[in-house]
């Protein structure tokens, strides 16, 4: 008898509480839903292994010591194969790039088996793919690696990302573009893992992670950062890439500014390992660097297309 009244009574207390002191609303929380469906339209195989970027008439790709430019067939236009001459600080790797205003934004430091030092970032001519300047990375920021760089062409700046994990890696870091001072680090929220890459494109930035098991067959994620004038921003995976040809590494990617395609470079066949490649997987005796191409549709936009073509039936 004395459990069965219990019963009744919780409910009835339960009621009254949430009538006498109804729930405070929470911080509006941010939309958790892709901005784009991805379309896969081609691939097309290059010689560099770590970037792609437009400006919209020519395709340029990074390799860990080269810089590459291509036409829009995914034709090789010209090539720097010692692309460090000039460089103030001695390095040995490049990671993701970016192109803006006739300049080609190069992430660059020393890196060997999962560790980077000397950050800098050099910017070479997009005609000729030669050095023109370089400026400094800030090391009081915390930023332990660097595996790509990005232009926001509306606010003027620069940013960077880091794959090495821990606390490094927690963090997007962004500089002026005018003048090279190091502006602020933005907590992501929550933090994918092994970030590759990132690109700027209508507001927002993307970052591309080699957050799935090769030896697994599990796909990498493309993801969208949400950045306002806070010291976090909020994560929303945009895309999980089960269409490769294989799962291997996702590299960096960017968006062709004239066609509004995204192009994601991924590498397939090798064994990482720190970041390194160390050996080949079964039926490989060689690593295959491609370039892949998305058509990108904004998803209100679908939406909306569905809800008319619902309406007319």
């Amino acid at each position: 008898m004395l459990k069965r009244c219990r019963l009744i009574a919780l409910p009835l207390l339960l009621g009254a509480l949430s009538c006498a002191a109804p729930a405070q609303a929470g911080p509006k929380q941010p939309n958790q839903q892709a901005k784009y469906e991805y379309t896969r339209i081609d691939s097309f195989e290059v010689k560099g292994r770590q970037g792609v970027a437009s400006d919209g008439n020519y395709y340029y790709v990074s390799g860990s010591k080269a810089l590459y430019k291509h036409d829009k067939n995914g034709k090789l236009l010209l090539a720097n194969e010692t692309p460090f001459e000039g460089y103030p600080i001695a390095s040995n790797h490049i990671g993701g790039i970016d192109v803006f205003n006739g300049e080609v934004f190069v992430s660059a430091e020393n890196f060997m088996d999962g560790v980077g030092k000397d950050i800098q970032i050099a910017i070479h001519d997009a005609d000729t793919l030669k050095l023109k300047r370089t400026f400094s990375f800030e090391p009081s920021s915390g930023q332990q690696e660097v595996s790509g760089i990005c232009v926001d062409t509306d606010k003027r700046t620069v940013w960077m990302v880091s794959w090495v994990g821990e606390e490094s890696g927690r963090y997007i870091y962004e500089y002026s573009l005018d003048t090279g001072k190091f502006l602020r680090k933005v907590h992501l929220q929550p933090v994918p893992q092994w970030i590759q890459g990132i690109h700027y494109w209508k507001g927002k930035l993307f970052v591309t992670a080699d957050d799935g098991t090769a030896d697994l067959d599990e796909p990498d994620n493309l993801y969208r950062v949400d950045v306002s004038d806070k010291s976090y921003a909020p994560v929303v995976r945009e895309k999980t890439f089960l269409d490769v040809k294989r799962q291997g590494e996702i590299e960096a990617g960017g968006v062709d500014p004239k066609t509004g395609e995204l192009l994601v470079l991924f590498n397939r066949g090798s064994r990482i390992v720190l970041g390194m490649v160390k050996g080949f997987y079964p039926g490989y005796d060689r690593e295959i660097s491609e370039v892949y191409r998305y058509k990108m549709t904004p998803v209100a936009h679908k939406a909306a297309k569905k809800a008319a073509a619902a309406e007319q039936k």
